[in-house]
Protein backbone atom coordinates (compact mmCIF):
# COMPACT_ATOMS: atom_id res chain seq x y z
CA UNK A 1 0.00 0.00 0.00
CA UNK A 2 1.35 3.22 -0.71
CA UNK A 3 0.79 6.42 0.83
CA UNK A 4 0.47 10.06 -0.59
CA UNK A 5 0.02 13.24 1.08
CA UNK A 6 -2.82 15.59 0.22
CA UNK A 7 -3.44 18.75 1.11
CA UNK A 8 -6.42 19.23 3.45
CA UNK A 9 -8.26 22.78 2.48
CA UNK A 10 -7.21 23.27 6.04
CA UNK A 11 -3.43 22.73 5.05
CA UNK A 12 -3.64 20.20 6.91
CA UNK A 13 -1.35 16.68 5.53
CA UNK A 14 -3.65 13.95 5.19
CA UNK A 15 -2.33 10.70 4.57
CA UNK A 16 -4.13 8.38 2.19
CA UNK A 17 -4.20 4.91 1.05
CA UNK A 18 -6.02 4.89 -2.41
CA UNK A 19 -9.42 7.51 -1.96
CA UNK A 20 -8.87 6.53 2.01
CA UNK A 21 -7.74 8.43 5.04
CA UNK A 22 -5.20 6.37 7.02
CA UNK A 23 -4.62 6.74 10.10
CA UNK A 24 -1.10 5.52 11.15
CA UNK A 25 -0.77 3.64 7.72
CA UNK A 26 -4.30 1.89 8.19
CA UNK A 27 -7.15 2.82 5.73
CA UNK A 28 -10.01 3.71 7.52
CA UNK A 29 -11.97 1.03 6.12
CA UNK A 30 -9.95 -1.54 7.58
CA UNK A 31 -10.25 0.08 10.99
CA UNK A 32 -13.38 0.50 10.99
CA UNK A 33 -14.01 -3.65 10.67
CA UNK A 34 -11.44 -3.51 13.21
CA UNK A 35 -13.32 -1.84 15.88
CA UNK A 36 -16.74 -3.31 14.77
CA UNK A 37 -18.80 -0.87 14.32
CA UNK A 38 -19.06 3.24 13.88
CA UNK A 39 -19.49 6.07 15.70
CA UNK A 40 -15.74 5.56 17.25
CA UNK A 41 -12.30 7.57 17.87
CA UNK A 42 -9.20 6.76 16.47
CA UNK A 43 -5.45 8.00 18.11
CA UNK A 44 -2.44 7.97 16.12
CA UNK A 45 0.13 7.09 17.98
CA UNK A 46 2.93 7.85 15.93
CA UNK A 47 1.64 11.12 15.84
CA UNK A 48 1.69 12.33 19.32
CA UNK A 49 5.25 10.55 19.24
CA UNK A 50 6.07 12.92 16.82
CA UNK A 51 4.22 16.11 18.73
CA UNK A 52 6.70 15.30 21.63
CA UNK A 53 9.41 15.04 19.59
CA UNK A 54 8.72 18.43 18.26
CA UNK A 55 8.24 19.76 21.81
CA UNK A 56 11.51 18.09 22.79
CA UNK A 57 13.59 19.79 19.98
CA UNK A 58 11.80 23.32 20.06
CA UNK A 59 12.23 23.77 23.89
CA UNK A 60 15.01 24.24 26.43
CA UNK A 61 17.44 21.11 27.40
CA UNK A 62 16.10 22.19 31.21
CA UNK A 63 12.36 22.26 31.01
CA UNK A 64 10.35 19.37 31.93
CA UNK A 65 7.74 18.53 29.72
CA UNK A 66 4.37 17.43 31.34
CA UNK A 67 1.06 16.02 30.02
CA UNK A 68 -2.22 16.74 31.48
CA UNK A 69 -4.12 13.95 31.21
CA UNK A 70 -7.38 14.94 30.99
CA UNK A 71 -7.52 16.21 27.88
CA UNK A 72 -7.50 12.59 26.89
CA UNK A 73 -7.67 9.94 29.27
CA UNK A 74 -7.90 6.66 27.73
CA UNK A 75 -5.56 4.15 28.82
CA UNK A 76 -4.10 2.84 26.14
CA UNK A 77 -2.94 6.90 24.87
CA UNK A 78 -1.70 7.83 28.40
CA UNK A 79 0.55 4.52 28.48
CA UNK A 80 1.65 5.12 24.97
CA UNK A 81 2.67 8.76 26.17
CA UNK A 82 3.91 7.97 30.23
CA UNK A 83 7.44 6.87 28.53
CA UNK A 84 7.78 10.10 26.52
CA UNK A 85 7.37 13.11 29.17
CA UNK A 86 8.78 13.46 32.18
CA UNK A 87 5.34 13.49 34.52
CA UNK A 88 1.52 13.76 34.62
CA UNK A 89 -0.99 16.13 35.83
CA UNK A 90 -4.19 14.74 36.45
CA UNK A 91 -7.69 16.34 37.47
CA UNK A 92 -9.72 13.17 39.60
CA UNK A 93 -9.29 10.23 41.32
CA UNK A 94 -10.29 8.51 38.10
CA UNK A 95 -7.04 10.01 36.35
CA UNK A 96 -4.72 9.68 39.15
CA UNK A 97 -5.57 5.53 39.04
CA UNK A 98 -4.90 5.75 34.99
CA UNK A 99 -1.96 7.63 35.63
CA UNK A 100 -0.69 5.20 38.24
CA UNK A 101 -1.62 2.42 35.91
CA UNK A 102 0.52 3.67 33.49
CA UNK A 103 3.97 3.45 34.93
CA UNK A 104 4.63 7.14 35.69
CA UNK A 105 6.28 7.28 38.95
CA UNK A 106 4.18 8.98 41.89
CA UNK A 107 6.71 11.39 42.44
CA UNK A 108 6.10 12.85 38.91
CA UNK A 109 2.66 13.37 38.96
CA UNK A 110 0.25 16.25 40.65
CA UNK A 111 -3.39 16.63 41.48
CA UNK A 112 -5.33 20.00 40.58
CA UNK A 113 -8.90 20.87 40.73
CA UNK A 114 -10.87 23.30 42.87
CA UNK A 115 -13.34 20.89 44.65
CA UNK A 116 -11.07 17.68 45.68
CA UNK A 117 -13.31 15.74 48.00
CA UNK A 118 -11.47 14.31 51.22
CA UNK A 119 -11.71 10.92 49.76
CA UNK A 120 -9.29 12.24 46.61
CA UNK A 121 -7.25 14.17 48.91
CA UNK A 122 -7.04 10.48 50.89
CA UNK A 123 -5.93 8.43 47.95
CA UNK A 124 -3.21 11.63 46.68
CA UNK A 125 -1.56 11.47 49.57
CA UNK A 126 -1.42 7.86 50.14
CA UNK A 127 -0.47 7.15 46.81
CA UNK A 128 2.16 9.75 47.32
CA UNK A 129 1.67 12.01 44.35
CA UNK A 130 1.85 16.30 44.73
CA UNK A 131 -0.95 18.38 45.45
CA UNK A 132 -1.74 21.28 43.17
CA UNK A 133 -3.49 22.99 46.40
CA UNK A 134 -6.52 25.63 45.62
CA UNK A 135 -7.18 27.15 48.85
CA UNK A 136 -6.16 27.73 52.24
CA UNK A 137 -8.80 24.97 53.74
CA UNK A 138 -7.08 22.66 51.77
CA UNK A 139 -4.03 23.25 52.85
CA UNK A 140 -5.63 22.76 56.51
CA UNK A 141 -7.31 19.66 55.79
CA UNK A 142 -4.03 18.17 53.92
CA UNK A 143 -2.34 18.46 57.29
CA UNK A 144 -5.28 17.16 59.20
CA UNK A 145 -4.71 13.99 57.41
CA UNK A 146 -1.26 13.98 57.43
CA UNK A 147 -1.44 14.13 60.91
CA UNK A 148 -4.21 11.77 61.68
CA UNK A 149 -2.53 8.82 59.18
CA UNK A 150 1.36 9.89 59.10
CA UNK A 151 1.48 10.05 55.98
CA UNK A 152 2.99 13.62 54.79
CA UNK A 153 1.30 15.36 51.81
CA UNK A 154 3.70 16.67 49.26
CA UNK A 155 2.10 19.73 48.21
CA UNK A 156 2.84 23.09 45.76
CA UNK A 157 0.35 26.13 45.77
CA UNK A 158 -1.79 26.99 42.82
CA UNK A 159 -1.48 30.62 42.23
CA UNK A 160 -4.52 32.59 40.33
CA UNK A 161 -2.10 35.26 38.95
CA UNK A 162 -2.88 39.11 38.72
CA UNK A 163 -2.73 38.68 34.53
CA UNK A 164 -4.37 36.30 31.84
CA UNK A 165 -3.25 35.02 28.48
CA UNK A 166 -4.09 36.89 25.99
CA UNK A 167 -6.00 35.89 22.92
CA UNK A 168 -6.56 32.76 25.06
CA UNK A 169 -9.60 30.22 24.71
CA UNK A 170 -10.16 29.83 28.12
CA UNK A 171 -8.42 32.96 30.12
CA UNK A 172 -8.13 31.11 33.91
CA UNK A 173 -5.85 34.30 35.37
CA UNK A 174 -6.40 37.85 36.13
CA UNK A 175 -9.90 38.29 37.38
CA UNK A 176 -11.79 36.33 40.15
CA UNK A 177 -11.38 33.06 39.84
CA UNK A 178 -12.10 29.70 41.51
CA UNK A 179 -8.60 28.10 40.67
CA UNK A 180 -6.11 28.65 42.56
CA UNK A 181 -5.11 31.20 45.66
CA UNK A 182 -4.64 34.74 44.37
CA UNK A 183 -1.58 36.08 44.09
CA UNK A 184 -1.41 38.48 46.84
CA UNK A 185 -1.92 35.72 49.04
CA UNK A 186 0.27 33.36 48.28
CA UNK A 187 3.10 34.58 51.04
CA UNK A 188 0.46 34.12 53.69
CA UNK A 189 -0.71 30.62 52.24
CA UNK A 190 3.14 29.50 52.02
CA UNK A 191 3.65 30.51 55.84
CA UNK A 192 0.44 28.32 56.45
CA UNK A 193 2.22 25.63 54.50
CA UNK A 194 4.94 25.43 56.69
CA UNK A 195 3.77 26.46 59.95
CA UNK A 196 1.52 22.99 59.66
CA UNK A 197 4.36 21.02 58.20
CA UNK A 198 3.76 20.29 55.31
CA UNK A 199 5.93 19.34 52.40
CA UNK A 200 5.56 22.10 50.00
CA UNK A 201 7.54 21.60 46.85
CA UNK A 202 6.32 24.31 44.55
CA UNK A 203 4.16 26.34 42.60
CA UNK A 204 1.38 26.04 39.85
CA UNK A 205 0.85 29.05 37.76
CA UNK A 206 -1.44 28.68 34.91
CA UNK A 207 -3.39 31.72 33.34
CA UNK A 208 -4.94 30.56 30.11
CA UNK A 209 -5.04 27.91 27.55
CA UNK A 210 -5.92 27.24 23.69
CA UNK A 211 -3.67 29.92 22.38
CA UNK A 212 -2.07 30.38 18.65
CA UNK A 213 0.23 33.59 19.15
CA UNK A 214 3.26 33.07 19.88
CA UNK A 215 3.87 36.63 21.21
CA UNK A 216 0.98 35.98 23.76
CA UNK A 217 2.50 32.74 25.19
CA UNK A 218 6.10 34.48 25.42
CA UNK A 219 4.35 37.42 26.97
CA UNK A 220 2.68 35.32 29.02
CA UNK A 221 6.04 32.75 30.33
CA UNK A 222 7.79 36.34 31.16
CA UNK A 223 5.31 37.17 33.45
CA UNK A 224 4.93 34.25 34.81
CA UNK A 225 8.89 33.14 35.80
CA UNK A 226 8.46 36.83 37.06
CA UNK A 227 5.90 36.15 39.04
CA UNK A 228 7.39 32.91 40.66
CA UNK A 229 10.81 34.87 40.88
CA UNK A 230 8.66 36.97 43.09
CA UNK A 231 7.06 34.23 45.42
CA UNK A 232 10.50 32.38 45.43
CA UNK A 233 11.71 35.26 48.02
CA UNK A 234 9.12 34.41 50.99
CA UNK A 235 9.99 30.77 50.96
CA UNK A 236 13.77 30.59 52.05
CA UNK A 237 13.42 26.58 51.11
CA UNK A 238 13.12 26.84 47.81
CA UNK A 239 11.09 25.06 45.43
CA UNK A 240 11.50 21.68 43.87
CA UNK A 241 9.49 23.02 40.85
CA UNK A 242 7.63 25.98 38.76
CA UNK A 243 4.81 24.78 36.70
CA UNK A 244 3.95 27.57 34.29
CA UNK A 245 0.96 25.70 32.50
CA UNK A 246 1.19 25.70 28.96
CA UNK A 247 -2.09 27.54 27.00
CA UNK A 248 -0.22 26.11 23.54
CA UNK A 249 -3.55 26.12 21.15
CA UNK A 250 -3.89 23.72 17.80
CA UNK A 251 -5.84 25.68 14.68
CA UNK A 252 -9.44 24.70 14.59
CA UNK A 253 -10.79 26.86 12.14
CA UNK A 254 -10.44 28.92 8.61
CA UNK A 255 -7.79 31.02 8.94
CA UNK A 256 -5.92 29.93 11.75
CA UNK A 257 -2.29 28.54 11.89
CA UNK A 258 -0.04 26.93 14.14
CA UNK A 259 1.31 29.04 16.56
CA UNK A 260 5.92 29.53 16.36
CA UNK A 261 7.03 26.88 19.10
CA UNK A 262 10.70 27.39 17.78
CA UNK A 263 10.33 30.98 18.72
CA UNK A 264 8.38 30.44 21.92
CA UNK A 265 11.18 27.77 23.15
CA UNK A 266 14.01 29.84 22.14
CA UNK A 267 11.99 32.71 24.28
CA UNK A 268 11.39 31.00 27.50
CA UNK A 269 15.22 29.49 27.28
CA UNK A 270 16.66 33.13 27.53
CA UNK A 271 13.99 34.17 30.43
CA UNK A 272 15.10 31.20 32.47
CA UNK A 273 18.46 31.88 32.06
CA UNK A 274 17.99 35.59 33.09
CA UNK A 275 15.57 34.68 35.95
CA UNK A 276 17.90 31.74 37.43
CA UNK A 277 19.82 33.24 40.39
CA UNK A 278 15.99 34.72 41.63
CA UNK A 279 14.35 30.87 40.50
CA UNK A 280 17.07 29.16 42.90
CA UNK A 281 17.03 25.25 42.23
CA UNK A 282 13.53 24.80 40.98
CA UNK A 283 13.01 22.82 38.40
CA UNK A 284 10.46 24.78 35.58
CA UNK A 285 7.61 22.63 34.16
CA UNK A 286 5.64 22.81 31.45
CA UNK A 287 2.10 21.57 31.26
CA UNK A 288 0.27 20.48 27.86
CA UNK A 289 -2.68 18.41 26.79
CA UNK A 290 -4.18 19.52 23.90
CA UNK A 291 -1.36 20.35 22.09
CA UNK A 292 0.11 17.26 22.19
CA UNK A 293 -2.94 14.84 21.26
CA UNK A 294 -5.31 17.11 20.19
CA UNK A 295 -4.68 16.95 16.31
CA UNK A 296 -3.30 13.20 16.50
CA UNK A 297 -7.16 11.96 17.06
CA UNK A 298 -10.01 11.37 14.51
CA UNK A 299 -13.54 11.11 15.22
CA UNK A 300 -15.52 8.22 12.42
CA UNK A 301 -19.12 8.34 11.91
CA UNK A 302 -21.27 7.08 9.37
CA UNK A 303 -23.80 8.62 6.76
CA UNK A 304 -27.35 6.49 7.45
CA UNK A 305 -29.63 8.94 5.51
CA UNK A 306 -29.51 11.78 2.94
CA UNK A 307 -32.26 13.75 2.53
CA UNK A 308 -33.58 17.75 1.20
CA UNK A 309 -35.32 20.65 3.41
CA UNK A 310 -36.48 23.35 1.12
CA UNK A 311 -33.87 23.25 -0.85
CA UNK A 312 -30.77 22.33 1.58
CA UNK A 313 -28.87 19.01 1.70
CA UNK A 314 -28.93 17.18 5.26
CA UNK A 315 -26.27 14.10 5.57
CA UNK A 316 -27.31 12.22 9.09
CA UNK A 317 -24.72 10.16 11.07
CA UNK A 318 -24.95 8.38 13.47
CA UNK A 319 -22.99 10.21 15.65
CA UNK A 320 -22.92 13.85 17.06
CA UNK A 321 -23.06 16.38 20.03
CA UNK A 322 -23.22 13.21 22.39
CA UNK A 323 -20.13 12.20 20.90
CA UNK A 324 -18.25 14.95 20.48
CA UNK A 325 -19.91 18.34 21.99
CA UNK A 326 -16.44 20.32 21.03
CA UNK A 327 -17.25 20.03 17.79
CA UNK A 328 -21.12 20.59 17.99
CA UNK A 329 -19.73 23.97 18.98
CA UNK A 330 -21.71 23.76 22.49
CA UNK A 331 -18.59 23.65 24.47
CA UNK A 332 -17.23 27.51 24.88
CA UNK A 333 -17.98 28.35 21.25
CA UNK A 334 -19.73 31.66 21.28
CA UNK A 335 -20.35 31.80 17.44
CA UNK A 336 -20.54 28.02 16.18
CA UNK A 337 -17.38 27.21 13.38
CA UNK A 338 -16.90 24.00 12.09
CA UNK A 339 -14.25 21.50 12.54
CA UNK A 340 -12.14 20.30 9.87
CA UNK A 341 -14.22 17.66 8.21
CA UNK A 342 -13.68 14.83 5.13
CA UNK A 343 -15.04 12.17 4.21
CA UNK A 344 -12.68 9.54 4.78
CA UNK A 345 -13.15 7.12 2.12
CA UNK A 346 -13.40 9.46 -0.98
CA UNK A 347 -10.46 12.16 -0.14
CA UNK A 348 -9.87 11.77 -4.17
CA UNK A 349 -13.43 13.01 -4.83
CA UNK A 350 -13.94 16.73 -5.59
CA UNK A 351 -16.79 18.81 -3.38
CA UNK A 352 -19.88 18.35 -5.16
CA UNK A 353 -22.02 20.05 -3.00
CA UNK A 354 -23.03 22.10 -0.13
CA UNK A 355 -24.26 19.93 2.58
CA UNK A 356 -25.10 19.94 6.35
CA UNK A 357 -24.11 16.88 8.48
CA UNK A 358 -26.54 16.34 11.78
CA UNK A 359 -26.59 13.91 13.94
CA UNK A 360 -29.48 11.49 15.38
CA UNK A 361 -30.76 13.39 18.62
CA UNK A 362 -33.89 15.08 18.72
CA UNK A 363 -32.31 18.39 19.39
CA UNK A 364 -31.23 21.16 16.53
CA UNK A 365 -28.10 21.27 17.69
CA UNK A 366 -26.54 18.36 16.65
CA UNK A 367 -24.79 19.64 14.00
CA UNK A 368 -21.75 17.83 13.04
CA UNK A 369 -20.58 20.19 10.07
CA UNK A 370 -23.05 23.09 8.87
CA UNK A 371 -23.32 23.75 5.44
CA UNK A 372 -19.86 22.37 4.09
CA UNK A 373 -18.79 21.35 0.56
CA UNK A 374 -17.94 18.07 0.43
CA UNK A 375 -18.16 15.07 -2.61
CA UNK A 376 -21.36 13.33 -3.66
CA UNK A 377 -22.42 11.31 -0.56
CA UNK A 378 -24.03 7.94 -0.30
CA UNK A 379 -25.26 6.12 2.72
CA UNK A 380 -22.18 4.45 4.53
CA UNK A 381 -19.79 6.82 3.82
CA UNK A 382 -17.44 7.87 6.90
CA UNK A 383 -17.77 11.34 7.71
CA UNK A 384 -14.30 12.25 9.89
CA UNK A 385 -13.77 15.10 12.37
CA UNK A 386 -10.11 15.51 12.44
CA UNK A 387 -8.78 17.46 15.33
CA UNK A 388 -10.28 15.50 17.52
CA UNK A 389 -7.84 14.17 19.84
CA UNK A 390 -8.47 16.06 22.93
CA UNK A 391 -11.69 16.86 24.89
CA UNK A 392 -14.05 14.44 22.97
CA UNK A 393 -14.83 11.46 23.98
CA UNK A 394 -14.65 12.24 27.83
CA UNK A 395 -15.76 15.46 27.68
CA UNK A 396 -19.35 14.80 26.06
CA UNK A 397 -22.49 14.34 27.26
CA UNK A 398 -22.50 10.47 26.11
CA UNK A 399 -25.51 9.38 28.22
CA UNK A 400 -27.50 12.37 26.44
CA UNK A 401 -30.87 10.68 24.56
CA UNK A 402 -29.65 7.22 25.34
CA UNK A 403 -27.83 6.56 21.76
CA UNK A 404 -24.69 4.17 22.09
CA UNK A 405 -21.26 5.21 23.56
CA UNK A 406 -18.66 5.58 20.83
CA UNK A 407 -15.61 3.58 20.86
CA UNK A 408 -12.02 4.16 21.05
CA UNK A 409 -9.01 3.04 19.28
CA UNK A 410 -4.84 3.87 19.55
CA UNK A 411 -3.68 2.97 16.35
Amino acid sequence: MSETPVTHDRLRHLAVAGPELAINGEPLSRLAARVGRTPFYAYDRAAISARIGELRAALPAEVELHYAVKANPMPAVVAHIAPLVDGFDVASQGELLVALDAGMPPREISFAGPGKTPPELAAAVASGICVNVESELELARLAELGQRTGWMPRVALRVNPDFELKGAGMKMGGVPRQFGIDADRIPAALEQACTLGLALEGLHIFCGSQNLSAEALIDANVKTLDLAARLVEHHREGFRFVNIGGGYGIPYFPGEKAFDLGAVGAALGENIHARRAALGEARIVVELGRYIVGEAGYYVCEVTDLKISKGQTFAIVNGGLHHHLANSGNFGQVLRKNYPVVVGNRLDAPAAAQVSVVGPLCTPLDMVADRVALPALAVGDYIVVLQSGAYGYTASPQRFLSHPAPLEILV
